[in-house]
């Protein structure tokens, strides 16, 4: 795979926060619609303001790379 590294955000702006958070800690419309999952991954802004709430690590991570933003785990 010959893919050209496009460097790192220049900014701290270009920064996203990802943590774990227990689905027992949600409100209850969010968690009907997790499913099983005991975890679930906030992906947040450096104000603090979430972004977005996925199912694995990974997927925020991948989610925050996919739209230019650094992350960073926040445990």
């Amino acid at each position: 795979m010959n893919t050209p590294f496009q460097g790192f955000p220049e900014t701290a702006e270009r920064i996203v926060y990802v943590r774990p958070v227990a689905v027992a800690d949600l409100p209850d419309d969010i968690r009907e619609q997790v499913g099983e999952a005991e975890t679930v991954y906030s992906v947040h802004a450096p104000d603090g303001q979430q972004l977005a709430l996925v199912a694995d690590r990974k997927l925020a991570f991948h989610l925050a790379r996919s739209h230019d933003y650094a992350p960073v785990s926040v445990h």
